[in-house]
């Protein structure tokens, strides 16, 4: 697996920088540093961290948390992987800057069960900074200011990566999404406020804390502040993790992974859209191809609505079942694109199935229904010939 160096989280730094210089400012201006820089979640929303801490600052409850998204279940991403794995301090520390900013005494991992093989270093890690007094009561010796953390294991639900089942799953419940409003950043854990930011966002944010707004902004777009790490897998002659300002073109990133002649690209893993060849010039930005990070490279020989099925099967398994969009919809998707597969199914049906598709994306309670159509609706739309070009298959006379 390959590994670019990049501008920010790859580069170099000074570690506990950033915690030091929020330490040493009010809280309001560390919210208001974060907001000024652009950062946006880089889980794949895109809100504003700045924002979002700002609405949770403000809110009335005795007790606040932080809650690190660790629970990277999307298929084709494993970019918080090597954060967690290589640079757990980073994550760590912000986590304690959001901590202090919200006005939070405790934070919490949410760790993807996957990644149980993680929990023994950063354990070891929060104990470290346990006794550099990181950790814990006054931190880095600033009264008034005590936080830990606490690092929970996830049971493997792809739903659960979703912040409201995520936060039922920490309360002991089945992971399922809670309706909205109320939303975390008032009702959250345990009825109080609570901030759930990305592995990667909480990264950048201490990064900010120790640069400065001004200088994340000098990377990236004028609406994309700042870089993105990328889960790169496929056909490509270097596949990896890599850091690349935000903005960058697919044409762009794919020469750099040795990636060019790729008929596709599926940008933001099963749950995001296929980006056919002649749209490479187009950028990953939240203006334009927003990301959590995936990026799957189809070569010229791959069956495009081979990898819809296999996207769909994902889907369909992991749909929690509460409502009935996604639960019914995954199901009935699934059995069409096998109809296209054996060429049984009509060009009616097709785009009967494309009206599901676009109701499920309107109608689904959470982002897992909403964007399970995303792949079948996009490869239908470019690969056209592939999905309609099949043969009937004679099934049960052996034929």
């Amino acid at each position: 697996m390959s590994a670019l160096k990049g501008p920010i989280l790859f580069g170099d730094f000074t570690p506990e920088a950033g915690l030091a210089r929020a330490l040493a400012m009010e809280r309001a201006e560390v919210i208001s540093e974060v907001r000024s820089s652009g950062l946006k979640g880089r889980g794949g929303a895109g809100f504003l961290t700045g924002m979002k801490w700002n609405i949770a600052a403000a809110a009335k409850g005795e007790k606040k948390f932080v809650v690190c998204n660790a629970d990277e279940g999307e298929p084709g991403t494993f970019k918080d992987r090597v954060l967690l794995t290589s640079y757990p301090d980073l994550v760590f520390e912000g986590m304690a800057i959001a901590g202090y900013a919200i006005g939070a005494s405790h934070g919490i991992v949410y760790l993807r069960g996957e990644y149980g093989y993680l929990l023994p270093g950063l354990e070891e890690t929060l104990n470290k900074r346990r006794r550099g007094r990181l950790l814990g009561e006054a931190v880095s010796g600033k009264k008034g200011f005590s936080f830990d953390i606490e690092i929970r294991l996830g049971s493997g639900a792809y739903v659960c990566g979703e912040e409201t089942a995520l936060i039922e799953s920490l309360e002991g419940h089945r992971g399922e999404p809670r309706n909205r409003p109320p939303f975390p950043v008032n009702t959250g854990y345990l009825g109080c406020p609570t901030i759930v930011n990305n592995v990667e966002t909480l990264a950048l944010a201490a990064r900010v804390m120790s640069e400065g707004a001004e200088w994340f902004k000098k990377f990236g777009t004028g609406k994309s502040a700042g870089s993105k790490l990328f889960s790169v897998s496929g056909d490509c002659e270097r596949p990896g993790v890599y850091e690349f300002p935000m903005g960058i073109t697919i044409a762009q990133l794919l020469k750099e992974v040795g990636g060019e002649g790729a008929k596709a690209v599926q940008v933001g893993g099963a749950s995001g859209h296929c980006v056919p060849a002649v749209q490479f010039t187009r950028a990953l930005a939240f203006e334009d191809i927003p990301t959590g990070g995936s990026v799957i490279v189809f070569g010229q020989g791959r069956d495009m609505l081979g990898a819809a099925k296999n996207f769909m099967e994902f889907f369909a398994e992991e749909s929690c079942g509460q409502c009935t969009p996604c639960r019914y919809g995954t199901k009935v998707l699934l059995d069409g694109i096998e109809k296209l597969e054996n060429g049984s199914c009509s060009m009616a049906y097709l785009k009967e199935l494309l009206a599901l598709g676009e109701t499920m994306q309107l109608a689904s309670k959470c982002g897992l229904g909403q964007s399970a159509p995303n792949a079948f609706i996009s490869i239908a739309a470019n690969f056209k010939d592939e999905v309609l070009g099949r043969e009937r298959r004679s099934e049960g006379r052996g034929e």
